[in-house]
């Protein structure tokens, strides 16, 4: 790689000094030289939501940013909001109400529920649908990932996980 670039970067708290292409997506980065495999590549194009991270506290689509471009980033992936609990509720809601089925898409949608969830107090199922019409899911018709948004949004899960 006589064409790599130096970057630094904090992966899920972790500080990161690697040599990438400048071509290399991030979801390919994380994926492939991290090893951090729950970042999913969909369409290469931005538009189904599988790769979406958080980048300096925004949800991006990592098949649309360079990984030079998060040279002195801070970068969360689905590994490390799920290590840090800071999905726990999510998750749970997801499995309460069958909101998954292929898994393919859950990581960028949980990611995503989350970033609204931290936005929004108590968004309604209008709010919930917009902000998740940027991640596709082709299993479950979407009924019950936003059912699974709202009761973490009422604050319902504390009952289903005690």
């Amino acid at each position: 790689m006589s064409d790599a670039v130096a970057v630094s970067l904090s992966v899920n708290g972790e500080r990161i000094a690697a040599r990438v292409s400048p071509r290399l997506h991030l979801a390919d980065f994380l994926r492939d030289t991290l090893g951090l495999t729950g970042t999913h590549v969909g369409c290469e194009q931005g538009v189904c939501g599988a790769c979406t991270v958080v980048v300096d506290g925004a949800p991006v689509r990592g098949c649309l940013m360079l990984a030079v471009q998060a040279d002195g980033a801070a970068v969360e992936t689905i590994e490390g909001l799920s290590a840090s609990g800071a999905i726990a509720d999510l998750q749970a809601a997801f499995v309460a109400v069958n909101a998954l089925q292929c898994g393919f898409c859950t990581p960028g949608m949980l990611i995503t529920a989350r970033d609204l969830l931290l936005r929004k107090k108590n968004p309604d199922r209008a709010s919930i649908r917009a902000h998740l019409s940027g991640n596709y899911c082709r299993c479950t018709g979407y009924q019950a990932i936003i059912d699974a948004v709202a009761m973490v949004a009422r604050g319902e899960m504390a009952a289903i996980s005690e």
